[in-house]
């Protein structure tokens, strides 16, 4: 799920944000919604990319990605989790993060974190599919790309070097 490199929440203000990009005086973003306003965040806010969010677990690994618990979501709970976040009861909640990811940290995941999961996951799955979509074939095309990628870069860079040598010198 690449596309969550692009993703970010930003303390204090409700949705996920696309990061389009930096600026002097903070990062333009655009609301995942109907109303795609974009916006210009300070570099005082908070804004966490969704890429970098993790939850924490009781098991050998210390928390899980954020990008493999939305799978998880999606395959069991499809393209929408039905579960309401304002008129669920917290045991409810901690049911559905249960089902999904049994080895969450109880004492560290707060009923407060599973909403925003919940919330999020209902944003990008409406908003952006594709980060989905992407998702699924990424093993095959990952595993390519990295053995063709350098390669390539390695025969591009020294011819790159010699054409600009060769106009310099003329």
């Amino acid at each position: 799920m690449d596309l969550l490199k692009e993703v970010a929440n930003v303390s204090g203000k409700p949705g996920l944000f696309r990061i389009l990009k930096p600026s002097r005086a903070g990062v333009i973003v655009e609301s995942l919604d109907e109303k795609r306003e974009k916006t210009l965040i300070g570099p005082t806010a908070r804004v966490s990319v969704l890429k970098d969010v993790s939850i924490f677990t009781d098991g050998a690994e210390e928390s899980v990605a954020l990008s493999d618990v939305f799978l998880k979501i999606r395959e069991v709970h499809g393209e929408e989790v039905t579960l309401s976040v304002k008129t669920s009861s917290d045991k409810e909640l901690i049911e559905f993060l249960a089902e999904v990811l049994p080895e969450f940290d109880r004492s560290k995941v707060y009923v407060s974190d599973i909403k925003k999961v919940i919330t999020w996951y209902n944003l990008l799955s409406k908003y952006t599919p594709e980060a989905f979509a992407v998702a699924e074939g990424e093993t095959v095309a990952e595993a390519a790309s990295e053995v063709s990628a350098p390669e390539e870069e390695v025969q591009e860079a020294p011819a790159k070097k010699a054409a600009k040598k060769e106009k310099s010198k003329a």
